[in-house]
């Protein structure tokens, strides 16, 4: 699956689904097999011997989390991509989503620059889900940068970077969670992190305050065979919020990435003009929109 986004990056990066880049595939999985798993379903298209499509369906589930309350959902979603070649493929994948999601409401999104996804899922009962996809929706947009004219990133008095190779993995775990609180990320998910190409301690990128506590996180998925590295997830502990943190890491995080051999940056946000931070911050260290989520709902009955 990795090895068909890295196909799909180097020829038409605007196809690239959600969660469906390498790196968010990375993310997504090892994080959450434990507690998803038994919920997952996924099914691989060959074309002469060749992965030319997938499909990976995440059936309705409910789970604890570690502070008692629960992550669940009563709906079907799809996680696609099929090769720019073999467009058609969407046909075979939504029916198959069909057969495995049962009778429920099923979700799943294309790109703005998917002409020809945007007509199959309109043929096949879709619409746009206009809860998700409206001004204060949970739709995704991808930004893009090349890596040239980076500007060198500046800390606060006391502030210092570091990487996940330089503290232990309970505190790397910490962060995340203070940054995405209720979380359900432990050190179990972080191990399953850190054996998940393309992971690598040395582009996993932390900020330090004055006392010691992390405050900021990002990891860096870099894929050399595309010269693309990826943020997922970036994050910033609330009480250290609105300091700039978050763009000086990325911009540390950009430096280091170059010069790992990377020439182009990835990140997905919130795009909604309801959740304008994040957009806002990836903005102002020079990322740009180049295609966004269009969600799709498909009613049960």
């Amino acid at each position: 699956m990795q090895g068909l986004a890295q196909e799909v990056t180097a020829l038409r990066p605007e196809l690239l689904n959600g969660d469906a880049t390498v790196g968010e595939l990375a993310w997504v999985w090892a994080k959450d097999f434990d507690a998803l798993g038994p919920f997952w379903r996924h099914r691989l298209w060959l074309v002469d011997g060749r992965l030319a499509g997938w499909g990976w369906a995440h059936l309705p589930y409910k789970v604890p989390r570690g502070d008692g309350t629960f992550r669940e959902s009563d709906t079907a979603n799809l996680i696609w991509q099929a090769h720019p070649d073999r467009p058609e493929l969407l046909v075979d994948i939504l029916d198959w989503y069909d057969d495995v999601a049962g009778d429920v409401d099923r979700l799943l999104t294309i790109q703005s620059a998917d002409v020809a996804a945007q007509a199959i899922v309109t043929a096949h009962g879709y619409a746009f889900d206009t809860e998700a996809g409206g001004d204060d929706g949970s739709w995704v947009q991808f930004n893009m940068r090349e890596l040239t004219d980076v500007p060198n990133p500046a800390l606060p008095e006391g502030f210092r970077f570091l990487t996940a190779a330089e503290v232990p993995a309970a505190d790397a775990v910490k962060v995340h969670r203070d940054a995405w609180h209720p979380s359900a990320f432990n050190e179990a998910a972080f191990e399953r992190v850190r054996q998940t190409w393309p992971y690598r301690a040395d582009l996993h990128v932390l900020v330090a305050a004055p006392d010691g506590a992390l405050a900021a996180t990002a990891i860096i998925r870099l894929d050399e065979a595309t010269q693309t590295a990826e943020f997922e997830p970036v994050g910033t502990h609330p009480d250290f919020r609105r300091r700039g943190l978050g763009a000086a890491l990325q911009l540390h995080g950009m430096h280091l990435a170059k010069a790992a051999g990377a020439k182009h940056m990835l990140v997905a946000c919130r795009g909604a003009p309801a959740h304008a931070a994040a957009r806002d911050m990836y903005y102002s260290v020079g990322f740009r929109a180049f295609t966004r989520d269009l969600p799709q709902i498909k009613v049960a009955g």
